[in-house]
């Protein structure tokens, strides 16, 4: 049998999505989306956890997240999760797993806000989703 990797998030983003460039223009875009899940504790008392995951979109994708989602924005995410490691400014070896977006939707109401009215959503018909090669990576 073969293997699964897929991801699937409906959150807020916890700041505004930040847009950056490779090398060879290639638009990347980082942001955080938060998720809650409230239960009951052994006291009865209701507890709220809140888990925070970074996500990564590419290419139109990443235009499209930049241009249209603020923070605070609910979001619906599909992708896949891919780890990584880096060296932080002291030269430590760090390790990080993010959420490699492959499609997303809005998901705020068009009435909650005039900034979350996007009109007709066609134009999302011609992205170009795919995974980057590591040449991609910015950081």
């Amino acid at each position: 049998m073969g293997s699964v990797n897929k991801v699937i998030i409906l959150g807020r983003l916890g700041a505004d999505p930040e847009l950056k460039y490779t090398q060879d223009q290639t638009p990347v875009s980082n942001f955080s989306v938060a998720t809650s899940v409230s239960y009951k504790n052994k006291s009865g008392e209701k507890v709220d956890k809140t888990s925070w995951h970074r996500c990564v979109a590419w290419r139109k994708t990443a235009e499209v997240i930049n241009q249209y989602f603020k923070k605070g924005n609910q979001i619906y995410i599909e992708g896949s999760l891919e780890s990584r490691s880096y060296e932080d400014q002291n030269g430590e070896k760090r390790f990080i797993t993010e959420v490699l977006v492959n499609n997303f939707q809005f998901v705020d109401s068009k009435s909650s806000s005039s900034e979350n009215s996007m009109g007709d959503d066609s134009f999302l018909d011609d992205f170009e989703v795919g995974s980057p090669s590591t040449d991609d990576v910015p950081f």
